[in-house]
C-alpha cells in the first residue's frame, strides 16, 4: 500500500470467512483499520463508518469488495481537488470496460418507469435507456458526469460533511450513490470521470447472495425511497404504478426459473408497498416510503 495511504475495512457481518481473512491479512499493517459491524447495517452507513474512521484524510475513496485497483490514484486526488468528486473506469475481468454501469446519467422518471417495467432490459437500445446509461459515450475520454457508480467513487470529505454523508434510509443497498451524487449536484459541486484510473470489478459480489425475490424488493424500496425523495408526486405515482406492473412479470419469471414459490413473499411485499404508496396522500406518503414498512 502507497504511503500516506490508510485502508478502512467496514465488514457487516459477513458470514463467508471474509472477516477471519481480512484479520489476518491487515495483522501488522499500521496503515489498515478493520471496522467489523455485529450486524448488517447496510452500504449507505457503512461508508459512512468508513469516512468517520479515516480521521482528518482529506480525500477519500470508496471501494467495493469486489472492485481491484489497476492503476494509481493521481489523477483522482488532483480532479477531486478541483470539482469536488471524481470517479475511475471499471473494467470486468476480460478487462471489457463497464459501459451503462460504470457512468450514468441521474435517473428521470421515464428512465425509472423504463426499468422497473422491464422494458430497458427488452429494448436495451431505446432512446431513454440509451440517454440514461449514456450508451453512447466514449469512456475512453475524461469529461464531466452525473452518476458515476458508487463502487469506484473518490471526493473529498468537505464534500461528505456539506452534504452530511450518504443518506442511511437507503437500505441495504441500492440508490445510495444515487442520492449522493444528486444532491452533491444540487449543492453545486461537480462530478468529474478520468478514464486513466482503472479499476476491475467483479459484480454482484454481496446482492448475489441475497435471494432473488428479497433482491428485488430491497431494490425497489430504494428506488421507491429515491423517487419520493427527489421526483414531483406525480411522478412518484407513475412509478410506483410501474412498481406493481413490472414485479408480475418478473414475480413469474423468478417461480419458474427457481422451480419454487419462495420468491413470492417478496414480489408480493414489493407490490403491496408501491400499491400503499400509490393510495396514499402526498402528505403521508414521503414519511412511509422513507421508513419502508413493510418491504425492507
Amino acid at each position: 500500500m502507497a504511503p500516506g495511504v490508510k485502508a478502512i475495512i467496514v465488514d457487516n457481518a459477513s458470514t463467508d470467512g471474509t472477516l477471519e481473512q481480512v484479520r489476518a491479512w491487515s495483522q501488522g499493517r499500521g496503515n489498515v483499520r478493520l471496522v467489523a459491524n455485529p450486524t448488517n447495517r447496510g452500504f449507505a452507513a457503512a461508508a459512512n463508518q468508513a469516512v468517520r474512521e479515516a480521521d482528518d484524510a482529506r480525500f477519500l475513496l470508496l471501494l467495493n469488495p469486489d472492485v481491484c485497483l489497476l492503476t494509481g490514484l493521481d489523477v483522482l486526488v488532483s480532479a477531486s481537488r478541483q470539482y469536488g468528486i471524481a470517479a475511475g473506469k471499471l473494467v470486468d475481468q476480460q478487462s471489457h470496460t463497464q459501459a451503462g454501469f460504470t457512468v450514468r446519467r441521474l435517473p428521470t422518471p421515464a428512465s425509472l418507469i423504463l426499468e422497473t417495467l422491464g422494458i430497458n432490459w427488452l429494448w436495451p437500445v431505446n432512446p431513454v435507456n440509451r440517454m440514461y446509461r449514456e450508451l453512447d459515450r466514449d469512456l475512453n475520454q475524461a469529461g464531466a458526469a452525473e452518476q458515476p457508480a458508487g463502487a469506484f467513487l473518490m471526493f473529498r470529505r468537505d464534500v461528505w460533511e456539506n452534504l452530511g454523508g450518504f443518506d442511511e434510509q437507503f437500505f441495504p443497498v441500492w440508490f445510495e450513490d444515487v442520492d449522493f451524487c444528486r444532491r452533491a449536484v444540487n449543492a453545486g459541486y461537480a462530478i468529474r470521470y478520468e478514464p486513466e484510473a482503472v479499476a476491475s470489478h467483479k459484480g454482484g459480489h454481496s446482492v448475489g447472495k441475497i435471494p432473488a425475490g428479497r433482491r428485488t424488493a430491497y431494490w425497489c424500496a430504494s428506488l421507491l425511497k429515491y423517487a419520493g425523495k427527489h421526483f414531483r408526486p406525480w411522478a412518484f405515482k407513475g412509478i410506483c404504478a410501474a412498481v406493481v406492473l413490472g414485479s408480475v412479470p418478473r414475480m413469474a419469471a423468478a417461480v419458474i426459473s427457481e422451480r419454487s414459490l419462495s420468491p413470492l413473499n417478496g414480489y408480493l411485499r414489493t407490490m403491496r408497498f408501491a400499491g400503499i404508496c400509490l393510495l396514499l396522500p402526498g402528505h403521508i406518503v414521503r414519511e412511509y416510503v422513507k421508513k419502508g414498512t413493510g418491504i425492507s
